[in-house]
């Protein structure tokens, strides 16, 4: 029965493992007063108790898919695989697992056993378990705690899945095929790693020992769809007048920020903004693991590179950053800022790259200053304050800050402007906010976007590039809570 792609000498079988166990949630503490309120008890932890029947069938189609894919390991050909084509792969694991079942006299109906190719193909070709997840459009983040505990996001909000791996074992060897497509490597001399997927999703993994129950995974999902500035007005993370004013602002050749936490959308900001920038322009973009999805004809794309086993090759963001400084660019974006780069960072906005922009993490915009303070301090730079506070208030011109609320959402709360410096302190002013009003009972936020009645600083700049915005975007407007 064994085909073309069958090796010459077969191995036996491996035992059969054990089934992952389930985990069952405690219920809530009772007899707390009245007067105080509770927060709301969520299964995050646990899995929700299924049918038994469900359960053993479960336990057993994973028994059989882990034999089959040792079967599969030791009888095909992978050096052969890489020709097969997709259909041809698919009727031949599909033979072998027929043939594997008779043998060990295991019926399964139409239904499992389709089923169970579908999952060995997906542990041949692709990233066993986790590709389901991958597939799903409504998943964000994959967030792996050990083989046996798989959360996922959707729509803001974290649950469990009933997606486990076989052991320890098997999920190394889904991060060793990750890693390795990109020429990383992670091992216990270098127990962490970040690589990015095919389709670009951000990938990060963490392993024993550093990693006590098990291997840490987390995946921030590549969106198939390129959000445009009209997607993110329709979602609600800001209005119509923020984007008209963000529009002047990346056509006129403003130096912006992209300000806000973990997971608060500031690449997905970045990317929106980019779309205004002009196709003749050239643009390098400079990353740790390659996001960014601009839209633009003329993009160098760059990427920096940690060092090999022996500790050489390294290629650290700034060595990227200075060397693009030779390359011609007309702006230039650095995915995100966190370290000494942030001095040739600024010194590009200062000299001649106007319209660059780049994220960094801070919870507001009078942080994000502080934080590109700090950052110019451990760079070991030794600059009076004054003078630091100089160099970022003439490179700045704009911090945009992105934020995740409590219920999931992620909104623009802030267009801040940089306008100058006051004796040793940058003047800022806000120019649009997020204005919270409340909460419902079922925890959603309540609120509006304004604009706070200062008119902005840039308004002639804007003018004299054909960008005259009517006074009226500047106006507070009252809203109806949302």
């Amino acid at each position: 029965m064994f085909s073309k792609y069958k090796k010459q000498a077969a191995a036996p079988a491996a035992p059969k493992p054990a089934a992952p166990a389930s985990v069952a949630g405690a219920p809530p503490a009772q007899g707390v007063k009245a007067i105080l309120r509770r927060p709301e008890q969520r299964a995050a932890a646990s899995a929700a108790p299924q049918q038994d029947r469900d359960r053993k069938r479960k336990e057993r189609l994973s028994e059989i898919k882990i034999e089959l894919h040792r079967e599969l390991l030791e009888n095909l050909n992978l050096a052969a695989l890489e020709k097969a084509t997709e259909s041809d792969l698919r009727n031949e694991i599909a033979a072998i697992a027929s043939e594997v079942l008779q043998e060990k006299n295991i019926v399964l109906n139409r239904e499992d056993r389709q089923q169970l190719n579908k999952e060995l193909y997906d542990e041949v070709t692709g990233l066993g378990p986790l590709e389901t997840l991958l597939k799903d459009d409504s998943v964000s983040d994959i967030l792996v705690n050990g083989p046996q505990q798989i959360f996922i996001e959707r729509g803001g909000k974290l649950e469990l899945s009933d997606v486990t791996f076989k052991d320890e074992r098997h999920l190394m060897r889904i991060i060793d095929k990750i890693v390795s497509a990109v020429g990383r490597r992670v091992d216990e001399s270098n127990p962490y790693v970040d690589a990015r997927l095919q389709d670009g999703s951000r990938f990060n993994a963490m392993v024993p020992p550093v990693a006590v129950d098990g291997s840490l995974v987390s995946i921030r999902k590549f969106k198939k769809d390129k959000l445009q500035i009209d997607d993110l007005v329709n979602f609600g993370a800001f209005t119509e007048e923020m984007a008209a004013y963000l529009q002047a602002a990346v056509s006129t050749r403003l130096n912006i920020i992209v300000s806000g936490g973990t997971g608060s959308g500031k690449t997905t900001t970045l990317n929106a903004l980019s779309s205004f920038i002009d196709n003749a322009e050239r643009i390098l973009t400079i990353e740790d693991t390659a996001e960014l999805q601009l839209q633009q004809t003329h993009v160098g794309r760059m990427e920096s590179r940690p060092p090999n086993v022996e500790g050489k090759g390294e290629v650290s963001p700034r060595d990227c950053l200075k060397n693009a400084l030779r390359m011609r660019p007309d702006r230039i974006i650095v995915g995100e800022t966190r370290g000494a780069e942030v001095i040739d960072m600024l010194q590009a906005m200062n000299t001649g790259h106007d319209g660059s922009m780049t994220t960094i993490h801070a919870n507001s915009a009078r942080d994000g200053i502080s934080r590109l303070e700090n950052m110019i301090a451990m760079a070991g730079i030794e600059m009076p304050i004054k003078a630091v506070r100089s160099q970022i208030a003439s490179a700045v011109n704009l911090i945009v800050q992105a934020s995740r609320l409590q219920d999931g959402s992620r909104r623009m709360t802030s267009i801040t402007e940089i306008t100058g410096m006051e004796g040793d302190v940058i003047s800022m002013q806000e120019i649009f906010r997020f204005q919270r009003v409340g909460l419902t009972p079922d925890n959603k936020i309540l609120g509006h976007f304004t604009a706070t009645g200062v008119r902005s600083h840039y308004s002639e700049r804007f003018r004299l590039w054909g960008y005259d915005l009517p006074a009226s975007i500047y106006e507070p407007t009252v809203m109806e809570a949302r």
